[in-house]
């Protein structure tokens, strides 16, 4: 059997928590690809994919489900397709959106637990405050753009954080908002400052192979620890 070797980690009822889990998945790039094909090979049994994008050449060093071949292609769809050839019996659920405050929320309200990997931050915190509302665990990752020191991965409360330019706007707005934790996979390296885009004022983001990937198993990691406690509560 495929999963041989991770029930021997996890005996017989871990194994079947993870196959009756359902994860819901916020964005589907560089972070969350990893997230979801190790959470499919660890033996989770339902997923729920929601990623607007499709795959572009630029994703090509850091996403494991970008290829020549998917180029052009839906993430969401190419990462259904990829978790079925390694488990052809995940059930997946896909939506092709980008999830913005206000948008219509409860197609992921009976998931088990909630991954954030999101860019934007807004739509961060919102689904933060919907996890909380509808008492799904959560955990959230941070930025890991501009950024190479795989050793600078801390896995903490959002209120405990320091350094990462994102965790420092989230725990201001989410404080706000009277969110009192929030599990988060940040970095307390110091982003790179990069130049502007030739004729804007925008700076386009570096990013390399393995740091949205570490983050991505950190993840996985903290929703299999989760699942495997058996417990709907967040924090």
């Amino acid at each position: 059997m495929y999963n041989d070797r991770t029930k021997l980690l996890i005996g017989e009822e871990g194994t079947r928590r993870l196959e009756s889990a359902k994860v819901a998945i916020f964005g589907v790039g560089g972070v969350g690809s990893f997230t979801a094909e190790a959470l499919a090979r660890a033996g989770v049994g339902e997923f729920i994919l929601v990623d607007k994008d499709l795959v572009e050449e630029t994703n090509l060093n850091r996403q494991i489900h970008a290829t020549r071949e998917t180029i052009g292609l839906s993430k969401v769809e190419v990462m259904a397709k990829r978790i079925r050839s390694i488990r052809p019996e995940c059930v997946i659920k896909m939506y092709q959106t980008f999830y913005l405050p206000g948008m219509e929320s409860s197609f992921f309200r009976d998931a088990d637990i909630i991954v954030d990997a999101i860019d934007n931050i807004s739509a961060k915190i919102e689904l933060v405050i919907k996890a909380n509302e509808y008492g799904i665990p959560i955990v959230s990752s941070m930025g890991t753009a501009n950024k190479m020191d795989p050793f600078s991965f801390k896995v903490d409360d959002i209120y405990q954080t320091s350094i990462c330019p994102v965790a420092k706007v989230m725990r201001k707005e989410l404080r706000k908002k009277g969110v009192e934790a929030l599990r988060v996979i940040y970095s307390t390296e110091m982003p790179k400052e990069m130049e502007q885009e030739e004729g804007t004022e925008r700076r386009v983001l570096g990013t390399i192979s393995y740091m949205p990937a570490i983050c991505g198993l950190l993840l996985a990691s903290e929703v299999i620890k989760k699942l495997l406690e058996g417990e709907k509560e967040n924090g």
